[in-house]
């Protein structure tokens, strides 16, 4: 094996380096095509097959059944897209060895991870790709695929909530809600308590409910509690301004963080955190929006260091450590965010360390890597 730095491939011209880039690429996407095709399709089966019973049971017709399936595609291509760029580009790197392609490449100079460095880019293009996908396309549709599930099988659960607690004002007001309409942004069972910076108890309100006007909410009968020579009274409310919480931020209580886009993600674990409410699961899930991302480009470094390994049987052992990597890993990723959850450990630890840790064996398996 040789040294990397010792490397010289300078004799090698430009036109010649760029001609293998193209050569490495059109070798690779027809396989990925095809890979991601077929593990999209198996998603779906699975998919439709795990609720194929309950289906027949309620009567679903075929037409809902397939519509419930089309949602669910961007979803099956971002699961898919990984492990089909890890399988694409350790098939396509051994098929090349098995003819000796490889062989000629180091031959001529250049070395192996120079001429993987289409794949490289791929990679970082592919996560780019995966994040704007999940963020604009995969979360909207999985949720009306979601949305069509439950009704078809009578499951009907809305956005509205309950319980609700929100802390605004850097925590001197505090939102008590029995109930929040998300449809009509109505207010039920309001209870407003404001305290003053040291966290002492200045007043609070109590409404049977109130409604958004645009710009702040409108009380309904309300009534304000407040300290008066130690006696707590009761006084009218003459002015509503400046209760202005936003209805996104009492909507966002009643959803899962996994269904909401990046930025509304964010701000979920603000007011989780403001309200006091366990926010660590949370935010491990809004920190694993970003890591996730990054796994094309994990999985295009481990294929290439898998790239070369296999001469026999390329089809079959390249499929298999393909998944057997992707269950190491997803298994990983899983334990990880888990333990964040649980706040065994930082959120931040729990979403990013088993992409770091499969970067560096990636990185580390390159540089053995025969060339």
């Amino acid at each position: 094996m040789t040294d990397f730095k010792k490397m010289n491939f300078s004799n090698i011209s430009f036109p010649k380096i760029m001609t293998l880039d193209k050569y490495l690429v059109r070798q690779f996407f027809p396989i990925f095509i095809v890979a991601v095709s077929m593990f999209v399709f198996l998603l779906l089966l699975i998919d439709l097959f795990s609720n194929l019973v309950r289906y027949l049971n309620n009567e679903v017709p075929f037409t809902t059944i397939m519509k419930i399936s089309l949602f669910f595609i961007p979803k099956s291509f971002s699961y898919a897209m990984p492990i089909s760029l890890l399988f694409a580009a350790a098939y396509t790197l051994g098929d090349l060895y098995a003819r000796n392609e490889l062989t000629t490449i180091f031959s001529a100079g250049i070395p192996f991870w120079r001429f993987s460095v289409p794949l490289v880019v791929i990679g970082l293009f592919a996560s780019v790709f995966s994040f704007y996908l999940d963020d604009k396309i995969v979360i909207p549709t999985l949720k009306i695929k979601n949305d069509l599930s439950r009704r078809a099988l009578g499951q009907y659960i809305t956005e509205n909530n309950s319980d609700i607690v929100i802390k605004t004002n850097n925590g001197r007001l505090v939102y008590a809600v029995d109930y929040f309409d998300h449809e009509k942004l109505i207010l039920n069972g309001v209870s407003i308590v404001e305290m003053d910076g040291e966290g002492n108890f200045i007043s609070q309100i109590r409404a049977p409910f109130a409604n958004w006007t645009g710009e702040y909410w409108q009380f309904s009968n309300p009534v304000i509690y407040h300290w008066e020579n130690k006696i707590l009274r009761t006084r009218p409310l003459l002015n509503n301004n400046s209760y202005n919480e936003h209805p996104e931020t009492f909507r966002r209580s009643a959803v899962n963080v996994e269904e909401l886009p990046a930025k509304e993600a964010g701000l979920l674990v603000r007011d989780l955190r403001m309200a006091g409410l366990p926010f660590f699961s949370a935010q491990a899930n809004y920190y694993h929006r970003y890591s996730f991302a990054v796994t094309p480009l994990i999985v295009m470094i481990l294929s290439i260091s898998m790239g070369g390994r296999f001469r026999k049987n390329i089809l079959l052992m390249s499929l298999f450590a393909s998944l057997s990597v992707a269950v190491v890993y997803y298994i990983a990723e899983m334990l990880s965010m888990t333990m964040a959850g649980l706040n065994y450990i930082s959120p931040l630890v729990g979403a990013w360390f088993p992409v770091l840790f499969f970067l560096f064996i990636g990185v580390v398996l390159v540089r053995g890597a025969k060339t």
